[in-house]
């Protein structure tokens, strides 16, 4: 029995009816995401503009759209809330720095798991969506993690490049498969709202764990595998 009350951010957990009429009306995360967007297009030009411009739509479809508020229901739409962060926003906004002079890509690795780990831990899950506070420290820690870890990855030589994405990618794969191979659901802030969407909390936590395992794992080998790709290409080939 849950005694615990949730109120997460993004408010109250929809049932299927009205999940895709639950908009995020947030007047401040409004003004924020406008303010960032024009700023983004002030100051970049050519194909930055457009990689930002993407990585902001990103956070609009996740903070403002209903996956915000179904994420208050499912433990997998929180997943593919945090995963479009960590694989979509960050990559994209990436892209929009200057390389770095000194990636430091070790650091930006482990930050990046370690960041990503916590904030999965039941308890500490637990706290951000009870506290708007520590909700939103969830998401920048996360977002900036990320970031950092994909700047340092652009900016890193290949052979460094490709050992910090695999490691990433066994580290994503092993907290989604402990998050399958649970027993047990976890992640108390679900346990009384996947039953309207017609599974148990624990069906709920696993299907977030497979989407850890598989789509997320095979998005950092897939870049991996660009990297090898241009390791392996002859000298004045790379060089065109």
């Amino acid at each position: 029995m849950v005694d615990a009350v949730w109120t997460p951010y993004c408010g109250p957990a929809p049932d299927p009816v009205e999940a895709l009429s639950r908009w995020n009306g947030d007047p401040i995360l409004w003004v924020v995401l406008t303010a960032a967007t024009v700023a983004g297009l002030v100051l970049l030009r050519g194909p930055e503009r457009g990689r930002y411009t993407a990585a902001m739509t990103v956070l609009v479809i996740g903070f403002i759209s209903p996956l915000c508020a179904l994420s208050s229901a499912l433990f997998t739409a929180r997943t593919l809330h945090h995963l479009l962060l960590v694989l979509a926003a960050a990559p994209l906004l990436a892209l929009c720095v200057p390389a770095m002079r000194k990636p430091r890509l070790a650091a930006a690795t482990a930050a990046q798991a370690v960041i990503f780990w916590a904030w999965h831990a039941p308890g500490l899950y637990a706290q951000a969506l009870s506290h708007d506070a520590i909700y939103w420290l969830m998401q920048f820690t996360i977002l900036g993690s990320a970031v950092w870890f994909w700047a340092a990855v652009r900016s890193a030589r290949g052979h460094a490049a490709v050992a910090a994405l695999l490691a990433a990618m066994l580290l994503m794969g092993l907290l989604g498969a402990l998050i399958v191979f649970a027993g047990q659901p976890l992640y108390a802030p679900h346990f009384a709202s996947t039953m309207a969407w017609n599974m148990t909390p624990l069906e709920d936590q696993q299907a977030a764990g497979l989407i850890m395992w598989a789509p997320a794992t095979a998005a950092y080998l897939l870049v991996a595998l660009w990297r090898i790709h241009g390791l392996l290409k002859p000298a004045g080939e790379a060089a065109a």
